[in-house]
């Protein structure tokens, strides 16, 4: 099992120096909120790339049906490239409560299921060197080739990573199209032994045994490794380490993020 940390918020050079933080105290990712206004995520995570040399990034998560596939893909080859190969995208359908900006985006939910299939679509083939898309609600063409030349990843598959209602078949298959799974288990059935089902049932449709599944949670750093070593026992690839609750940028807060940033990632669960 691999730890990352989630930073929840504060301006771009708190996140920054909690990002290297991180890297300094042995976690082995983080990870960062993607909102519709505040730090930007990506330039946030190009900044990070910059000043670390090991630790994997990404967003936590990136809503794709309310961003422009083209120009995700764009940010994120933009910071494997600047890393060295670290990128990773979170994807999902994006969030809905009433606490968030409202920005006129699509709410229907079969709608932006079916656009966050197209976007992951024509992400992948942007990566691939391929300069032509076609979909419902998608479309891309592009002639020039320096384009395609500038725009190549350094990994060889820069992993996606989706969110996946469990058990629901539909969402679940998306899962085995992509390279991850951020799993949403129904209400009071976050457990390792759902993480366990849901591992099995990947394995039997075939899923590759590469698949990252991602357990997450707020550990003490006293308890952490017995906190988490049932999510490893049953399947887990990753610990995310959270602190989600509001004020997300408070100086109280920001406190935390750091005292459990030092504290180190819940090692001795594998």
């Amino acid at each position: 099992m691999r730890y990352s940390v989630i930073l929840p918020g504060g301006t771009a050079v708190e996140q920054l120096e909690q990002a290297v933080l991180a890297e300094e105290a042995g976690w082995d990712g983080v990870f960062v909120w993607e909102a519709a206004y505040g730090v930007d995520a990506w330039s946030l995570l190009s900044a990070i790339a910059a000043r670390t040399s090991r630790i994997r990034l990404g967003t936590m998560l990136t809503p794709l049906p309310w961003r422009r596939p083209w120009k995700v893909a764009s940010q994120v080859v933009t910071l494997d490239q600047i890393s060295a190969g670290r990128a990773t995208l979170a994807v999902g359908l994006g969030a809905i409560e009433t606490d968030l900006p409202l920005t006129g985006e699509e709410l229907d939910l079969r709608t932006r299921a079916a656009m966050m299939d197209e976007g992951i679509d024509l992400i992948r083939e942007l990566w691939a060197g391929r300069s032509s898309y076609h979909g419902e609600h998608y479309s891309y063409e592009c002639a020039r080739n320096d384009l395609v030349e500038v725009g190549r990843p350094v990994q060889a598959r820069i992993p996606i990573w989706v969110v996946g209602a469990w058990p629901r078949p539909k969402s679940m298959r998306r899962v085995l199209r992509c390279d991850g799974v951020l799993p949403q288990y129904p209400p009071g059935k976050d457990s390792p032994e759902e993480l366990r089902a849901l591992r099995a049932w990947l394995t039997e449709q075939g899923g590759s045994p590469e698949l990252d599944v991602i357990a997450e949670g707020e550990t003490d750093p006293s308890t952490a490794a017995a906190e988490v070593s049932p999510w490893a026992v049953a399947g887990a690839t990753w610990w995310l380490e959270t602190r989600w609750e509001m004020p997300h940028n408070s100086p109280e807060r920001m406190q935390q993020v750091r005292d459990r940033i030092t504290a180190g990632p819940p090692t001795g669960s594998d």
